[in-house]
Order: structure tokens, then sequence, then C-alpha cells
């Protein structure tokens, strides 16, 4: 069996770590089933072969596409010029790719569209999600009922839908809460990887990373642990289910 490439872009080894696990654990994956590469610290082959994967699944992190270049770190540079070098095989090839939060603005800037801080940013916490009438064919989006809630906490977003791009999830915030291109090549805002516990140590973690006043952690904290956002991880198990092989 072909194992899926997880590619994480987060620096810091405790959240990174804990999303690999929810990756894992909502995904329906073995260890033996993946190959994860932390871009932070190492670099994608010059000769990866994707087709060696069944699919490619990224994670999110704390840096912005739409941000310049002087505003990054050396580390966050290095991770996006990583991952935006593998989108021209991906969307030219349409391999299988699911991009988590900061996966669709990676997505989007690749396809040249418009990603920026004017519109849709979300405040860390649960969202309603509504499934669109395209979504609504979509395999990946099966078994799921028109309206779910799912984890949000960004500051950048697509402004527009990008051309060769099928708009299957909105919310009221933030219209492009998931996104396809081509057949097979997903991207979406929130996290369909977390849970309440999983983005309490987010919170921890990136509390002073402008997302939210630091003051508001504890009760940020509170509504994630009472939110019910059981229903968004199906995606990442359908993701995984389809292109198993």
């Amino acid at each position: 069996m072909k194992p899926f490439l997880i590619l994480q872009l987060r620096p810091e080894p405790e959240a990174s770590d804990n999303e690999f696990e929810a990756f894992l654990a909502k995904g329906a994956l073995d260890p033996d089933e993946v190959r994860r590469v932390r871009l932070e610290r190492e670099e994608i082959p010059a000769d990866l072969d994707l087709g060696a994967y069944s699919g490619v699944i990224v994670g999110g992190g704390p840096g912005c596409v739409s941000d310049h270049d002087e505003e990054k770190s050396a580390v966050e540079k290095h991770i996006e010029e990583e991952i935006l070098a593998l989108m021209p095989q991906i969307t030219g090839q349409d391999i299988p790719f699911l991009g988590c939060c900061y996966g669709i603005g990676i997505l989007a800037h690749h396809l040249g569209g418009d990603v920026s801080k004017a519109r849709y940013g979300e405040p860390v916490g649960p969202v309603p999600c509504a499934v669109t009438q395209e979504g609504r064919a979509d395999p990946i989006l099966a078994g799921l009922p028109d309206r779910f809630d799912a984890l949000v906490g960004h500051k950048e977003a697509v402004q527009a839908l990008p051309s060769g791009c099928t708009h299957l999830l909105a919310s009221a915030p933030c219209p492009f809460q998931m996104i396809r291109h081509g057949r097979n090549v997903y991207a979406t805002q929130f996290h369909p990887e977390a849970d309440g516990a999983v983005f309490a140590l987010r919170i921890a973690i990136y509390k002073d990373k402008g997302y939210f006043p630091p003051e508001e952690a504890a009760d940020l904290t509170r509504a994630v642990l009472q939110s019910d956002t059981s229903l968004a991880p199906l995606i990442l198990r359908n993701f995984v289910a389809r292109y198993r092989r």
C-alpha cells in the first residue's frame, strides 16, 4: 500500500506532534501508512516521486502567505518555499491533496488567487459551515449534514474563488471554508483534524501570535472544549478512505 505524505508547517514541536497525532486519529491512519515531513527542519527531496504516495496532507501553521517577505522569519520562508515548490506538480497532475487552514492560502496563492487579511479573518473558535450545492455532490463531504461546526482561527483568507476551483463549503464570516481544484485537490480554511482538546493546546502555544488578545485565552479554551465539532473530521476520513491505495 502507498503511504500518505503528511507535510507539517508548524515550527513548534509540541504543536506539530499533537497535530500529527490528530491526523492519525481523525483520519483513521496507522503510523506505517504515512510519511511525516516537518518542513521547519527538513527539505523536500528534489527527486520526490508523488506517485509513490496515496495523497498529500498539509497541516496548518502560524505563517501567512500574504505577509511581506521582510515580515517572515527564515524558517517561515523555508516552509513556504518548500510547499509552494510542490504545488505545480500537485495541481498540474491533479494529485490527491488536502491542505488544512494554511493550506488553503498556499493553494489559492499558487493559483494566482487573492489571499489577504483584508476580509474574512476569523477568531479562534467554532463556526457553522454550510455545504454549497456543488459540495453536496462531492464525495469528500459524503455523510455530512448541510450545516456542521468546525474549528477555525486565521488572520488571512481567500478573498475570491481562484480560477479552476469549485466552492464546497461556506460560513457567514468567511465564504471560502472549503474549495476543490480539479477533481482531487482540496483545501479547507478550518481544521478537520482538530477537536476541542487540540485547539486548547494551540491556544496555549499561540496566545502571543496575534490571533487573539492573550487575556482571552482562558475564555477561548473553555469555548473550544465545550464545542461540538465532531462531524468535521469526517472530511479527513473521507479523503483518506477515497484515496488510500
